[in-house]
């Protein structure tokens, strides 16, 4: 399963690379795509296995993780503007790309895959009360603070929460949707949430750009460093301490170790901050995650 996964994440991202190289699809090819997947697959994953879950205390340390990697990144970028000359746009980048990882779009099909799909529900804890909180509150601080925005007030950060499509199919999911639907729900919605990974990868392969920002290698290299090794290894260290055992210490793990959100890198290039640098940290992450994350898969504590 995992190596039909990881083949899969391969030919899709090389074809979507190919497919932006030649300029075969229209430029807004990759937008379009990404909203289906935000509309319709993820919330089709979340709605299939958000029933699942057994509500318990101990989900709690599950979407604790994400913040308290959230604090290190803060930690980490502060201690590494001392070391290396950064520009403000490049620690605005930093922040983004390494607490925000890509915990849906890849984090949901790569769970199923390398630990099982009884790990999936952990996977929506994390992802949505973890990435997609801090992407929706801090990430916003971010872009305005370095962006030169105006700041979001609580209003915009809660609208932003209140419309994203995913979150309505986790409260769904958790009130009215029963754990075993009839056939045909299950069968439809299991077929949309099988749709994920190609399209996710597809759109992912249409977006990225690996152009090697060679003035920006010191903070790539640390960015990439801090995203897909020190905090998977903290995240290793904080489990234990929370309580987390099994399957949820596992994809906790796992999820933590996922590559920079596509979504803050774009959000960077679209606010100018270091386009480089973000598209970057995006791209190789995905490409170096490939050889991490099944390293990380076979951490069991």
């Amino acid at each position: 399963m995992a190596f039909d996964a990881f083949a899969l994440v391969l030919a899709m991202l090389a074809l979507g690379y190919l497919f932006q190289r030649l300029r075969l699809l229209p430029a807004n090819a990759g937008q379009v795509l990404n909203l289906v997947v935000l509309y319709v697959c993820l919330p089709a994953a979340v709605l299939r296995y958000a029933p699942r879950l057994h509500l318990e205390p101990a989900l709690l340390g599950v979407a604790a993780v994400p913040w308290l990697l959230l604090l290190a990144t803060l930690l980490a970028v502060a201690a590494l503007s001392r070391w290396l000359p950064l520009r403000d746009e490049e620690r605005a980048v930093l922040l983004l790309t390494v607490a925000l990882g890509n915990t849906s779009f890849l984090g949901y099909p790569l769970t199923r895959a390398l630990i099982g799909e009884h790990a999936l529900p952990y996977a929506v804890v994390y992802d949505q009360f973890g990435a997609f909180l801090i992407l929706s509150t801090f990430g916003l601080w971010v872009l305005a603070h370095y962006g030169g925005e105006h700041r979001p007030g609580a209003k915009d950060m809660l609208l932003r929460v209140v419309k994203f499509p995913p979150l309505w199919a986790l409260l769904l999911g958790f009130t009215v949707m029963p754990a075993q639907p009839p056939a045909w729900i299950d069968g439809g919605l299991q077929r949309l949430s099988e749709a994920l990974l190609p399209l996710a990868m597809l759109t992912i392969g249409l977006s990225v750009r690996l152009t090697l920002p060679r003035e920006e290698l010191k903070p790539l290299a640390a960015g990439l460093l801090l995203k897909l090794a020190l905090m998977p290894a903290l995240a290793a260290v904080l489990v234990p301490w929370l309580g987390l055992q099994g399957a949820m210490a596992r994809t906790t793990v796992l999820e933590s170790a996922m590559p920079s959100m596509v979504t803050a890198g774009a959000l960077a290039i679209a606010h100018n901050l270091a386009p480089r640098l973000a598209a970057a940290m995006v791209g190789y992450g995905v490409l170096l995650s490939l050889i991490t994350l099944p390293l990380w898969a076979q951490w069991n504590g």
